[in-house]
C-alpha cells in the first residue's frame, strides 16, 4: 500500500481528533484505540502514525471539545447580538434540554469529560486545558445578579442527574427545575 499524502494525513488525525472527542464525551477515555479508530473508519495502525501515545489523543479531543464549546457559547452571543442575557438563556434551555440530555457525544464538555478528567493522571494538558475551560464557561455564564461558577454547577448537576436517570420521569423533573433556577424573574 503507498503512502498517503499530507492532506491525506491531516484529514485522517482531523477525524480521529473529532471521533475521540465524541466518543470521550459519550462513553470515557477508556475508549480502546481499536474501537476509536474503527469509529473514524481508519485502521488500528493508522492510529500511531498520527499519535505518540493515547494521551496525545486525550489532549487534542479534549481541546477540540472545548473549541466546540466556545463556538456554541459564540454562536448564541451572534444570533441574539446585543443581548447576551437572551444568548445565555436560550444556551441554558438548549443545555437542560432532553436532546443535549440524550446526545452525549456532541454534548458539554465540561459534563462528558469530568469523571475522566477527575480519574487520568497522565494527561496533564488535557486537564490545563479542561480547567481553563471551566473557567471560561463560568465566566461566559456569570451575569450581575449570578456568579457564573454557580449557575455552571447548576447545569452541570442537573444534566448529569437527568442522564443518570433519563429512563424515569424525575429526569425531565430535574432539566426543569434547574431551567426554572436558572431563569432570571423580572
Amino acid at each position: 500500500m503507498g503512502r498517503v499524502s499530507r492532506e491525506q494525513a491531516q484529514e485522517n488525525r482531523r477525524r480521529i481528533v473529532e471521533t475521540a472527542s465524541r466518543l470521550f464525551r459519550e462513553q470515557g477515555t477508556q475508549v480502546s484505540v481499536a474501537d476509536l479508530m474503527k469509529a473514524a473508519g481508519l485502521t488500528h495502525g493508522g492510529f500511531y502514525k498520527q499519535f505518540a501515545a493515547k494521551e496525545a489523543l486525550i489532549d487534542e479531543a479534549t481541546t477540540h471539545a472545548f473549541e466546540e464549546l466556545a463556538q456554541r457559547h459564540t454562536a448564541a452571543l451572534d444570533r441574539h447580538a446585543g443581548h447576551p442575557e437572551a444568548a445565555q438563556q436560550a444556551f441554558i434551555d438548549a443545555y437542560l434540554s432532553v436532546d443535549h440530555r440524550d446526545d452525549a457525544a456532541d454534548g458539554c464538555p465540561v459534563a462528558g469529560l469530568a469523571s475522566d478528567m477527575a480519574r487520568e493522571s497522565g494527561v496533564p494538558e488535557a486537564h490545563r486545558v479542561y480547567t481553563e475551560g471551566v473557567i471560561a464557561f463560568a465566566d461566559w455564564l456569570a451575569t450581575d445578579d449570578q456568579d457564573g461558577l454557580t449557575r455552571l454547577c447548576t447545569l452541570l448537576g442537573a444534566l448529569v442527574l437527568a442522564r443518570a436517570t433519563k429512563d424515569f420521569p424525575l429526569s425531565e423533573e430535574i432539566l426543569a427545575t434547574a431551567r426554572t433556577a436558572l431563569t432570571p424573574t423580572s
